[in-house]
């Protein structure tokens, strides 16, 4: 078939689509409404080629009413979705603005039944990915494990010129990703824990409501937050707590805002985590802190008497959990962040010194033993408080075990 021929039934089509909702219920009407296209989307070897590109904007206002009008998806759609899904990735991760708010809008009008947001998620390596990018490279961050130290640090800096934010991500695209997030955050219950673990959605969210240009950024941003966070509270309030998220309320709170929503949610958001901060102990805080995965110098790990009351507890709580957490934390290099090793070897050190009847316990979990690798490590912070963890074990390497 003359590749002209079908790029010009496509863009009919495509209009015809647009006007006729009419066209769109009867074609739906039908068991496999998208079987004539998905050869179609599967022949795209770039993403500007022009017959993949007319063929997923049919697929998206096909699929869009479908979720609309059938909102537990059929095995046709549910078929479909994720094979469109796969295709406006490739958009997604173009490095030209234009194509990826396409993707993007096009996610946008897809995520409006709870099916789609499942599927959306399901594949979440596809589509989730390249968002997450677009975000942290907006937030001033880049590559995984600088990214998490910049975000924890609060580090990160707003550098991008008018109509742009930071790595010349386009404002308008910006607003477009905080949108399909906020749609995907009224599933946050499900998703919220996942979210967080693999991509520390809530210090990116934080530090990007932080560098917030406009009302409309702000308000998809704390919305999400919102959403996010009381879906699962046991786990993201404290995530929140950590990275000052309360502070940064405050700080909103104080930008003369006129959004009744927006106001609505932040009051929500505010007395969420008021809430919690106010029943926290600093125990509390320290474990969560170890649960996240990921430590600064925060205050409990410089505190003598935070660790004369609580070392033994450190060591006891839920089975010897958080001795084995910071085992798995410093078992990794943190390239980008190091100080992260020199706060797990500061927190055993201060353990091995409190209660030094349990340092076999740390042994056993490879700590003394990695602590013992560090000490060769290039970073001076890093050597210093090996260096110090493994003075504690020496005290008491004359005594018998």
């Amino acid at each position: 078939v003359d590749t002209d021929v079908v790029q010009y039934v496509l863009v009919l089509l495509g209009d015809l689509l647009e006007g006729s909702p009419a066209l769109v219920d009867s074609l739906l009407e039908h068991d496999n409404t998208y079987a004539p296209f998905l050869p179609l989307l599967a022949q795209a070897t770039s993403p500007e080629e022009a017959i993949p590109l007319l063929t997923s904007t049919a697929l998206t206002t096909l699929l869009a009413r479908e979720s609309t009008s059938n909102p537990k998806g059929r095995p046709a759609s549910d078929t479909a979705l994720p094979i469109l899904y796969k295709y406006l990735s490739t958009l997604a991760k173009s490095s030209d603005s234009g194509l990826q708010d396409i993707a993007v809008m096009g996610y946008s009008a897809l995520l409006r039944s709870r099916r789609s947001r499942e599927l959306f998620w399901d594949h979440r390596d596809v589509t989730i990915e390249p968002l997450i990018s677009i975000l942290r490279t907006a937030a001033g961050v880049s590559g995984s494990g600088a990214s998490a130290a910049s975000l924890w640090s609060s580090s990160a800096t707003a550098r991008g010129g008018e109509g742009f934010i930071n790595g010349g991500i386009d404002l308008q695209l910006l607003y477009h990703v905080l949108l399909v997030m906020w749609q995907l955050s009224f599933e946050g219950a499900a998703i919220g824990d996942g979210l967080e673990d693999e991509y520390d959605v809530i210090p990116l969210f934080t530090q990007l409501l932080r560098l917030s240009p406009k009302e409309k950024t702000t308000r998809l941003l704390v919305s999400t937050l919102y959403n996010l966070i009381s879906g699962n509270p046991k786990s993201l309030l404290p995530a929140a707590a950590l990275v000052r998220l309360p502070t940064l309320l405050q700080n909103v709170t104080g930008r003369h805002l006129t959004d009744p929503d927006l106001i609505e949610d932040l009051t929500a958001l505010s007395e969420l985590l008021e809430e919690h901060t106010k029943t926290q102990t600093t125990f509390d805080q320290y474990a969560a802190e170890v649960e996240s995965g990921h430590l600064r110098w925060s205050p409990p790990h410089r505190n003598t008497v935070f660790w004369a009351e609580n070392a033994r507890r450190i060591l006891e709580h839920n089975n010897g959990h958080l001795p084995k957490k910071l085992a798995e934390i410093i078992s990794k290099p943190w390239d980008n962040d190091k100080q992260v090793l020199a706060i797990v070897c500061n927190d055993v050190g201060c353990l091995v010194k409190e209660v030094p009847e349990k340092r076999q316990q740390l042994e056993r979990l490879g700590l003394k033993t990695r602590i013992m690798e560090l000490m060769a490590e290039p970073d001076e912070s890093v050597r210093w408080e090996s260096l110090r963890a493994v003075g504690e074990w020496l005290r008491y390497s004359f005594e018998t075990k």
